[in-house]
């Protein structure tokens, strides 16, 4: 990965700042994924990290210094992201790599996931002697970098991909979700969700308690799974029973936090 694509930005373009709104907008597809990604026994994500801006002021000039860094390591509890800084800084003297962080969601500045295609193996003899296909990791959200993209030309991007070992795609079609193109359908709600139906009612019904147990910040499993936007798994959450007015230490019901991330699949089901 580039070092400078992970530090610097400049806050004050506008294309940047709409880089900005736009990751804090589509900050739930990532939350989705990183969510299901916690699940997996064999991880599926290559890369998974969000950046946010950081600062020190200098105590002679009282001038701030900033930095956009990278955090990895993510949760989300629906209002703050946190995660641990993966960057050494530059300038900045009283944060170090590994230190902890707690950051609103609309303070974030991008997020980037990557995935590695599944690569379609020849039938037959040709399997034989084929030679192995390097298949580069796809990069999912990733706004900063792709306004950074737009801005270089065609020789330095290719220079700024190939640093990071990613394929970012096409700066003007920036992808949220995986296989958004082959599978538009994987926008409104994620496979995992919909593969794992018939398992999560077992669960549920092996273990009924997990419906009203409720996590140190006062979020219910019908709270984390409205978070991470599992249309299915709010369903099947609610036919088992569970208390959707239930609210979280912040006083938010699962519709609370369903609006406030625009989930909009997901607010007529609690709504109703």
């Amino acid at each position: 990965m580039e070092e400078n694509s992970f530090i610097f930005t400049d806050g004050k373009d506008p294309k940047m700042i709409e880089a900005y709104e736009k990751a804090r907008e589509t900050f739930k597809y990532f939350w989705r994924e990183q969510s299901w990604e916690n699940r997996r026994i064999i991880p599926g994500l290559d890369l998974a990290c969000v950046k946010a801006s950081f600062s020190q002021e200098d105590p002679e000039t009282g001038e701030n210094t900033v930095e956009h860094m990278w955090i990895n390591e993510i949760d989300f509890d629906g209002d703050i992201v946190s995660g641990f800084l993966m960057n050494e800084p530059n300038n900045l003297t009283n944060i170090q790599p590994g230190d902890y962080f707690e950051i609103p969601l609309n303070e974030i500045s991008d997020w980037l996931f990557a995935i590695t295609p599944a690569v379609k193996k020849p039938k037959g003899l040709s399997q034989l002697f084929s030679s192995p296909e390097q298949v580069i990791p796809r990069a999912y959200g990733g706004f900063t970098i792709h306004k950074m993209r737009a801005d270089m030309p065609e020789d330095e991007r290719k220079e700024h991909d190939d640093a990071w070992q990613l394929d970012f795609g096409d700066f003007n079609e920036i992808l949220v979700v995986n296989e958004q193109k082959e599978k538009p359908e994987n926008l409104l709600e994620h496979p995992m969700s919909k593969n794992m139906e018939g398992e999560f009612i077992k669960f549920l019904q092996e273990y009924p308690d997990e419906l009203t147990h409720a996590d140190e910040k006062g979020l219910t499993l019908l709270h984390k799974e409205t978070i991470a936007g599992n249309l299915t798994s709010v369903k099947i959450i609610l036919e088992a029973g569970a208390d959707k007015n239930l609210k979280s230490e912040k006083g938010k019901t699962a519709l609370d936090y369903a609006k406030q991330l625009n989930w909009e699949h997901i607010v007529p089901v609690l709504e109703s």
